[in-house]
């Protein structure tokens, strides 16, 4: 009985200790600055890509999905030279599949059908990885009209979700590739001032005016996100150094 009591106790315990860690935390900027970190630790773009990777996140219309094609679409026409390949898993002779979806916003945004390529098999990172390495050989030997495949690591663009950027970038130097640069797709906060007065705006007295804490109103909630992006991608990480993909 005594032990059950301990288990249960301590069952109590380890979960209420890491929920008020976690609501000390997002009371504070720390869960920003390391979702920031994870974000910029690989970023930069240090020479022309050859191939600018766009990693999917959800399917298609979704916030992961369209923001990554706005920053791809971006790179994409600072560098006409270079390929795009999307990386979704999905059916790519399904017109309306998600990773057809991701090709069609690029199209959109005024990139030439022929410089896209899709990798729809792979279902996580390393096996997008290892796709899009066999798919860039082919590539190349098609484009170089040669049987001996001479550059087997071009240089590349990797274009991903902030907190997924870190594990992308070492999952590619993994497999070999040398050159590879990171470009974090950041949302952009708006600039307008979005205090309000409540009693200006009218209804009940009693409810307390909020208006001017965007703390409490926006910056709590968003390092609870934050927290549960650092959390899910810390999981991965592990996971991946344990398989030896980074």
């Amino acid at each position: 009985m005594k032990i059950l009591k301990k288990t249960l106790k301590l069952f109590l315990i380890v979960p209420g200790s890491a929920f008020f860690l976690t609501i000390i935390f997002a009371c504070t900027s720390v869960p920003f600055w390391t979702w920031y970190g994870l974000g910029t630790k690989y970023a930069g773009i240090h020479r022309p890509p050859e191939y600018i990777v766009v990693l999917g996140g959800g399917g298609m219309p979704s916030e992961s999905g369209l923001i990554r094609c706005w920053y791809a679409a971006k790179a994409a026409h600072y560098f006409p030279r270079s390929k795009l390949i999307i990386a979704l898993p999905g059916d790519a002779a399904d017109s309306l599949s998600s990773i057809n979806g991701m090709k069609n916003e690029l199209l959109l945004r005024g990139i030439a059908g022929e410089r896209i390529l899709l990798e729809d098999s792979g279902t996580n990172t390393r096996a997008q990885a290892l796709n899009i390495q066999l798919r860039i050989r082919n590539e190349e030997l098609r484009m170089n009209n040669k049987s001996s495949y001479l550059n087997p690591y071009p240089s590349i663009l990797i274009v991903t979700s902030p907190e997924h950027l870190y594990r992308a970038v070492r999952t590619f130097k993994k497999l070999g590739f040398i050159k590879v640069d990171g470009l974090p797709a950041f949302e952009q906060a708006i600039e307008s001032d979005i205090t309000f007065n409540a009693r200006k705006l009218g209804g009940r007295k009693l409810i307390p005016d909020v208006g001017e804490n965007i703390t409490l109103r926006y910056q709590f909630w968003s390092q609870l996100h934050y927290e549960a992006l650092i959390l899910r991608e810390w999981m991965a990480l592990g996971y991946y150094r344990l398989a030896g993909w980074i």
